[in-house]
């Protein structure tokens, strides 16, 4: 994910114009909505992160930053106003911190451990310019110099401000005031000889000196083709040149120093198409042999110093030995390797003072040309690897991965002369290989615990300067007291006027060259400076700066304010005034949250939060909300794992309403209806009305699990006894006495056991309780509408559950052929819920489900047929 900041240019030279009428400052605007729209074309542009820094200090230069979106980008941007100097070393040191300010949290840097080219995060810095003197409190400037001090923890550890995965390209405005009569040049956009140039080149990036807006575009263009994932690397020769080749030309056979022995280019780090995220397994070694009694790390340099050697090696790989392979930007050395048409050797790379005893150090890996000599690789292999990849190979094909005791010596000599911090990522490789016992796991990685420790520290101080500077984003900055020059009307400007051109013309003799389209008003709003900070400026309006006819309509505000009684201070603002906001500002209600005080806590936090919406404040926040049987809010955990009668679960001495899951009656257990215990005590006399129903599915659905092999619930033929016959039939549409269902209650103390379920509640029943005061029964109309609620209310929740079952991997379906024992309702009801979970299956691909539903659809299409043949009989 690429990071993109602009820095703009907004010192008060930016507001000279071009011969196109618009200033310089418009125009970096317009670059950067440019810039914007030709990124856009790429795909991969969906993951970019947009920035704006401009010139003024800190914090209020950083306009957009880690947390600010795109809309906040694009409103800052068109805000921006030239007014200031042109510090731009004090602007790319914040903008550098910026960048940096997480990475110690992330831990991308590695600090002392190897640098790894694939834990990356590039950045792009577009500086926007007209290049001008370097201007500052102190003083203009001839050289650029960036602020040592900063207040980015561990900024010690790296020489430079930046890093190896960040450049600098700067855009340099030298678009004249008029237009020049001569012809574009054609070509390439040349560099800029501003001081900031220098600056670009060793960060990687380049300058364009800016002439024409035809010039901009193609920079632009240009700039959209530099978004590159990789990490720059200085490349130098040691050692002598190679051989020179036989058809080679003369100019190739020159001796001295050559372009390509010192060079400072990209390596491209590709992304994994798979994941979006680049892979590798093997660090860029250290400059350093670190030491575990140091109690510091030497500070590293941005661009690691990788030395390569023009002796022709023969390129090493192993099968099952991960390596890491790079492609190198064009450049001069990659165009002498190509050059001399030899993808079969290669040149080794190596790192000065990374090995314990020399110099040099050991290669790591080789420069080798492709196989279709059309670029240039890097290869990243195990340090040192001329003598462990023919270890490897030994173990792999000889030994079979029984390593013998001279085999063990010679890895143990290997293991002495690797940097420490190369063991985690051999462990990984001999994981890969089918090796892990060859390196122990009490192996030391090289760091003393002083460095450990006081990289920790350096990460929770980066977190807190993170936190910090995130909440000063945004904020303005406070003026300086001064006397606001007002526009007093539209008369013509004195510099517009007829008699006063004359009289110049006649003193000078030449008429002045002044604009026909000159604005008075562009600019307004300007505030005089006042030399004596103590003094404070009139707060008061003047009187002669209101207008004629709105004389009457002020003195009845002042009198209004003079004799207000309820305020002792006169205020300077009516109360309509105060409220009155701009049309453009109104939508804009998160910067009035950001200037809001905190919150109070809220005194009953189990009542729901109210969301703050702009159009309906009533709007209440519905989640961890469940509403019961009597629509009243439940909100907090629900408490799954208690029943409902539990008395643990029950502050505060009553009862809690939950609604049950379920009224249908569990296959082998008693079903005891919810019954909420009056607030006062009354007589508990009552009645107890069944309503019976013939459910033909359970039996359907038991015999359907047992075919299946779904027993897994430990529910036997036994336990059940399925209706059968007509007797059966009969009896579960005969109504029970509710004295008798009472008197059984009592005896049981209100919970009957295990295996006293009434006659007839086996094929399926629901309990209704009904009070004794007034003694009457519901009307039919009435209990078939509270049967179908009822009814509505567990099928919802059981299509529900039965939904997330579907949703959970594997093929375990048991608990929903359970669950759909519990579906309530009449013959069509059910199969409608059915056809609905057989529609829920297929959206997930679930195949094998998919036909068990259908072929149980399919049996209660048959049993039910079957029933209405014997009823018609």
């Amino acid at each position: 994910m690429p990071v993109l900041l602009f820095l703009i240019d907004t010192s008060a030279s930016m507001n000279q114009r071009t011969h196109l009428g618009t200033t310089y400052l418009d125009i970096a605007k317009g670059a950067v909505e440019t810039f914007m729209k030709l990124r856009g074309r790429d795909p991969a542009s969906r993951g970019d992160r947009y920035m704006l820094v401009n010139f003024e200090d800190v914090p209020y230069g950083i306009k957009a930053g880690w947390k600010e979106s795109h809309a906040t980008f694009m409103t800052e941007l068109r805000n921006l106003q030239a007014t200031g100097l042109t510090t731009i070393g004090q602007s790319l040191r914040t903008a550098f911190d910026l960048l940096n300010l997480n990475r110690l949290v992330t831990g991308i840097d590695n600090y002392g451990q190897g640098r790894n080219p694939f834990f990356l995060e590039p950045a792009i810095i577009i500086a926007i310019s007209d290049g001008n003197k370097l201007t500052s409190s102190s003083g203009v400037q001839d050289e650029l110099h960036l602020p040592l001090t900063t207040p980015l923890p561990g900024s010690e550890l790296t020489k430079e401000p930046f890093r190896w995965d960040q450049r600098l390209f700067a855009l340099v405005l030298r678009i004249p005031g008029n237009a020049s009569v001569e012809p574009e040049p054609l070509g390439g956009v040349p560099p800029d000889d501003s001081p900031i140039t220098p600056m670009c080149e060793v960060t990687g990036g380049r300058s364009y000196s800016v002439f024409s807006q035809r010039m901009l575009n193609q920079c632009l263009e240009s700039l959209v083709q530099k978004i590159q994932s990789g990490v720059v690397i200085n490349f130098e020769k040691t050692g002598p040149d190679p051989p020179p080749l036989e058809d080679a030309p003369a100019e190739a056979q020159k001796s001295g120093t050559q372009p390509w022995h010192c060079c400072h280019k990209l390596i491209y780090v590709r992304p994994n198409p798979k994941t979006g995220v680049p892979i590798g397994h093997w660090p860029i070694p250290e400059a350093f042999w670190p030491d575990q009694n140091s109690p510091t790390l030497p500070p590293r340099s941005a661009h690691p110093h990788v030395r390569f050697s023009c002796l022709d090696a023969e390129p090493m790989v192993i099968d099952k030995v991960p390596f890491d392979k790079y492609e190198l930007e064009p450049s001069p050395l990659t165009q002498y390797i190509l050059e001399r048409k030899s993808p079969h050797t290669c040149w080794q790379v190596f790192v000065c003072n990374s090995a314990k005893y020399s110099d040099l150090g050991q290669p790591f890996g080789y420069l080798k040309a492709s196989t279709a000599l059309n670029c240039v690789n890097l290869f990243v292999m195990p340090y040192n690897y001329p003598v462990l990849l023919p270890l490897l190979d030994d173990l792999i094909k000889v030994h079979k991965f029984k390593p013998t005791i001279k085999w063990r010596q010679s890895f143990e000599n290997y293991l002495k002369t690797m940097p420490p911090y190369y063991i985690g990522s051999l462990r990984k490789a001999l994981r890969i290989m089918g090796a892990p016992n060859l390196l122990a796991d009490n192996m030391e990685y090289g760091l003393s615990y002083s460095v450990v420790s006081y990289l920790k520290k350096l990460s929770q101080q980066s977190k807190i300067e993170y936190d910090r500077l995130i909440a000063s984003i945004g904020k303005k900055l406070v003026p300086e007291a001064g006397i606001k020059v007002r526009w007093r009307g539209g008369g013509i400007s004195l510099a517009q006027r007829r008699d006063f051109i004359q009289q110049l013309q006649s003193l000078s003799g030449d008429a002045p060259s002044l604009p026909m389209e000159l604005n008075a008003k562009e600019f307004q709003g300007f505030h005089l400076a006042l030399l004596n900070k103590g003094l404070k400026p009139q707060s008061f309006r003047n009187p002669y700066d209101i207008p004629r006819s709105h004389l009457l309509d002020q003195l009845s505000r002042m009198r209004r304010n003079l004799l207000n009684t309820s305020v002792c201070n006169l205020r300077g603002q009516d109360s309509d005034q105060f409220h009155s906001v701009p049309i453009a500002q109104m939508g804009n209600y998160q910067d009035f949250l950001k200037a809001a005080p905190q919150p109070l806590r809220d005194a009953d936090p189990e009542q729901p939060k109210r969301l703050h919406t702009f159009g309906n404040p009533f709007k209440l926040d519905k989640k961890g909300m469940m509403i019961d049987e009597a629509d009243e809010f439940v909100t907090g955990p629900q408490n799954k794992g208690k029943r409902p009668g539990d008395s643990s679960n029950m502050p505060g001495g009553g009862p809690k309403r939950r609604r049950c899951m379920s009224p249908l009656l569990r296959l082998g257990r008693a079903y005891t209806p919810p019954v909420t215990p009056p607030a006062s005590p009354r007589p508990t006399s009552g009645r107890i009305c069944i309503i019976f129903h013939y459910s033909p599915e359970l039996d359907l659905i038991i015999n359907h699990l047992n075919q299946n092999h779904y027993g897994s619930d430990g529910i036997s033929d036994s336990e059940v006894d399925p209706p059968s016959g007509a007797a059966d039939h009969q009896e579960n549409h005969t109504a029970a006495d509710p004295r008798d269902l009472q008197h059984r209650d009592e005896e049981g103390n209100g919970q009957p056991q295990a295996g006293e379920l009434p006659a007839g509640l086996e094929g399926g029943a629901e309990m209704v309780l009904v009070e004794d005061q007034p003694p009457r029964y519901l009307t039919p109309d009435a209990l078939k509408k509270q049967i179908h609620t009822e009814t509505t209310k567990v099928n919802n929740e059981l299509r529900a559950l039965i939904t997330k079952e579907i949703r959970k991997p594997g093929r375990h379906y048991e608990k929903i052929f359970l669950l759909l024992k519990q579906i309530q309702g009449t013959l069509d009801t059910r199969l409608i819920f059915l056809q609905n979970i057989i529609k829920e299956a297929a959206r997930f691909k679930k195949r094998v489900l998919i036909e068990q539903l259908e072929n149980f659809l399919e049996e209660i299409h048959n049993r039910a047929n079957h029933m209405n043949h014997v009823d018609t009989l």
